[in-house]
């Protein structure tokens, strides 16, 4: 049996140790607004349904318990962020949706987040980020 290539036996680990630091260049973005990184993502999902979703299908979204996805609706309404409404369909239920000062945090904070980003990967050059563009899409398996 062959043993491994050194290179490709560390390949892992590097991909999680460039995770961790644009996680990292993530968070300090996030931090000026005190936006959690669950409030993020919700932010973003949001942003993506102009005509908001239930709680529910946010959570299935997220991929979190309803339960938590109920919490970070709260947080994002106190916030000023996000408001619930009813369902137009369905009296019993609500729609979550972004009020216009969430609209503006997730572009605000969409700008903050490519700058981070781009900073860690600053030390490639145009065909390096090409590429690795190109290898972390298949790896991924879409587009994002």
């Amino acid at each position: 049996m062959d043993s491994p290539d050194p290179a490709q036996a560390q390949t892992g680990d590097l991909v999680m140790a460039v995770a961790r630091r644009v996680r990292r260049a993530h968070l300090e973005a996030l931090s000026h607004w005190q936006v959690t990184p669950s409030q993020s993502r919700a932010l973003r999902v949001l942003a993506s349904r102009p005509d908001g979703m239930r709680p529910s299908a946010l959570a299935d979204e997220l991929h979190i318990a309803p339960r938590s996805a109920t919490e970070v609706a709260d947080a994002l309404e106190e916030r000023g962020w996000a408001r619930r409404a009813p369902d137009p369909t369905d009296r019993r239920a609500t729609i979550l949706a972004l009020t216009e000062a969430g609209r503006d945090l997730v572009a605000r904070v969409d700008v903050v987040r490519r700058r981070a980003s781009a900073d860690v990967l600053d030390v490639l050059t145009p065909d390096q980020r090409r590429t690795l563009h190109e290898i972390l899409t298949v790896v991924v398996g879409e587009e994002l």
